[in-house]
């Protein structure tokens, strides 16, 4: 028990002591989550709305392949834009590997699909008296879209937030992509991982501290916004 104490003495130490390596790695993975979640909402949520709007052929298909997406491991999908971004791969002259853009390719890649099935649902779930009112009332096609943007509003805002839960907390990606680079690409998840195995235990848990707020403040954030939606 002394073990733990004493580690969880020293990672408040590390924090409210503003060690640079800590704070390097909680500093990037802000950076490289707000890149890929900006990236995530801008192309998922429109996305997400055509495939819950529209009826058209192959929707269901198109629907069963974002659905898969949700599990994709994240160790495949590092692979993948390794695979892109290496000297070898398509994008190799890019020179976005072991970037911070080249993790938020990555992990805009594992939160899309979120973005785009729980915006599919929640337009496809609204009120269905929405539309045929709204024609009736003469609404043209921007106040309607208006109009389901507001009624899904907190559905969209969940989205976002599991989203970001998913990403921020990731550990495949951000290792093969980023290379955990110390002071440049070194993330919370990737610094646990390393310093937790060098024996480091007071940084590990100093780090851990940090993303279990995070993960907090995500939970409390996605209860809030379900009662908010199912009102």
């Amino acid at each position: 028990m002394d073990y733990l104490l004493n580690g969880f003495i020293r990672a408040f130490g590390l924090l409210f002591g503003g060690d640079p390596e800590t704070f390097s790695a909680i500093w990037t993975t802000v950076v490289v989550s707000t890149l890929s979640i900006a990236a995530c909402l801008g192309a998922g949520i429109p996305l997400g709305f055509l495939l819950g709007h529209n009826d058209f052929c192959g929707k269901k298909a198109l629907r069963t392949v974002v659905d898969t997406l949700l599990s994709f491991p994240t160790v495949v999908i590092g692979l993948v834009v390794y695979a892109f971004l290496s000297n070898r791969g398509p994008l190799g002259d890019l020179e976005l590997l072991f970037t911070i853009p080249g993790i938020a390719i990555g992990q805009f890649m594992l939160g899309m699909p979120i973005v785009v099935a729980m915006t599919a649902n929640a337009v496809e779930s609204q009120d269905r008296r929405l539309k045929p009112t709204l024609i009736t009332l003469g609404a043209s096609k921007r106040q309607m879209l208006t109009a389901t943007i507001l009624e899904t509003r907190y559905s969209l805002m969940l989205a976002a937030v599991a989203a970001y839960g998913r990403i921020v907390s990731e550990v495949g990606i951000s290792m093969m992509v980023g290379g955990n680079i110390k002071w440049h690409t070194r993330t919370i998840t990737t610094a646990i991982a390393l310093e937790t195995g060098k024996g480091e235990f007071d940084t590990g848990i100093a780090l851990g501290m940090v993303l279990l707020a995070v993960a907090f403040a995500v939970n409390i954030g996605v209860s809030m916004l379900k009662r908010r939606a199912g009102q």
